[in-house]
């Protein structure tokens, strides 16, 4: 098959042009229809002469994702489910302008990004990898899911502009969280290479940080990135302070215990200089007793980290539960009593199906008649 052109950086591309004998403007054309533009055929480069567009479209494939559902919340969440060229689905979330999300404050919009088809991780809560783990995504299928909810948004300003007064004149994203579908640091090369291509000004100029890489705990990749000279912002996936209760939940706590992980997250503030996050899913019985408020502040007073409490969306066949309103905000208010900065995301697609994967999951048993199809 051929290598995707949204695969291709400004210098890949410089150096196929120069074999062509290509002019260097002609590459600033090309990335100009295909990341301003947006389009989603070569015919469509009008300023490109033809000979190059058919020299082109016979080295490079030009996939785009089908749009194969959607669901949006009362909230103006917005869910995307994506078929993919080889047929396999993966998910994007559009969610709305929110101080409690990671990083500084949004602008807009914030766009959660899968990586992989399901997940080999296998935490105990998720839905991504109940039927397991299918393939890593490549740089392209990354890019893709942001070019194609910008193509999305431009195609119908009436419905964002009434969703929350977007203007087509606006981005629909501002700012990406790698926490979707799949474990992100397992498809190292290809996100970084993605988080490239959406990074650069000649593509989508989407600055390194308003760009959050949420892992489980791959601690050897974390020092990688900590080495990186990007500043992306990292996100833990943490939902347990202690080995107890994260080995639990969290089949990767065995590979890399805490005591790693912490050493590794470490390493990662040293080199950068930033603050981290702990997301932290609240589950009923489960991590969510104020007996692990101390150990949780201890781990971020150490680790300069701020707290993102999420309390649990529930998984159709999954035991978990999500705490009551009270417990939430009692045990918000007991880690900032220990002097830790903490936030606790209020609903986010709670009406859909808001867990990561769940629309995936749900689709993809429908198609094989194991199942009702999701709601849409």
């Amino acid at each position: 098959m051929s290598v995707d052109i949204k695969s291709q950086t400004h210098e890949e591309l410089t150096k196929k042009f120069v074999q062509w004998e290509q002019p260097a403007y002609r590459v600033d054309q090309l990335l100009h229809w295909l990341y301003e533009k947006r389009v989603t055929h070569w015919e469509q480069m009008t300023n490109l002469p033809k000979a190059l567009r058919e020299h082109l479209a016979a080295e490079f494939a030009l996939h785009t994702h089908e749009l194969f559902g959607k669901q949006g919340a009362r909230d103006t969440t917005q869910k995307f489910l994506w078929r993919l060229h080889d047929h396999a689905l993966v998910e994007s979330v559009l969610i709305p302008a929110n101080p409690a999300l990671y990083g500084e404050q949004s602008d807009r919009h914030t766009l959660c990004v899968s990586t992989q088809v399901g997940c080999a991780y296998g935490c105990k809560f998720c839905a991504s990898g109940l039927d397991g783990w299918k393939r890593n995504l490549e740089p392209y299928e990354i890019v893709e899911q942001v070019t194609a909810i910008e193509r999305w948004h431009d195609a119908q300003p009436e419905e964002m502009e009434r969703i929350d007064g977007t203007r087509k004149s606006d981005r629909a994203i501002n700012n990406l969280v790698i926490m979707g579908m799949g474990e992100p640091l397992a498809n190292y090369d290809n996100l970084l290479k993605a988080l490239r291509i959406l990074n650069a000004p000649w593509g989508g100029g989407i600055g390194a940080r308003k760009i959050t890489i949420s892992t489980s705990g791959l601690a050897p990749r974390i020092r990688q990135l900590a080495d990186d000279p990007l500043q992306f912002r990292l996100a833990i996936s943490l939902h347990g302070a202690t080995d107890a209760v994260r080995g639990r939940i969290m089949p990767v706590n065995r590979k890399h215990p805490l005591a790693e992980l912490t050493q590794a997250c470490a390493y990662y503030q040293e080199k950068k200089g930033r603050m981290i996050t702990f997301e932290y899913i609240l589950i009923a019985g489960v991590n969510d007793g104020l007996d692990q408020v101390r150990p949780l502040a201890h781990l971020a007073r150490r680790l300069y980290a701020k707290v993102n409490l999420i309390p649990y969306n529930k998984v159709e066949g999954l035991e978990w539960e999500r705490p009551d309103e009270r417990s939430q905000e009692n045990f918000l208010g007991a880690l900032e009593h220990q002097g830790v900065t903490a936030t606790l995301r209020r609903e986010k697609g709670g009406d859909i199906d808001a867990a990561c994967g769940q629309l995936r999951l749900k689709t993809e048993r429908a198609l094989r008649g194991d199942g009702p199809a999701p709601r849409r």
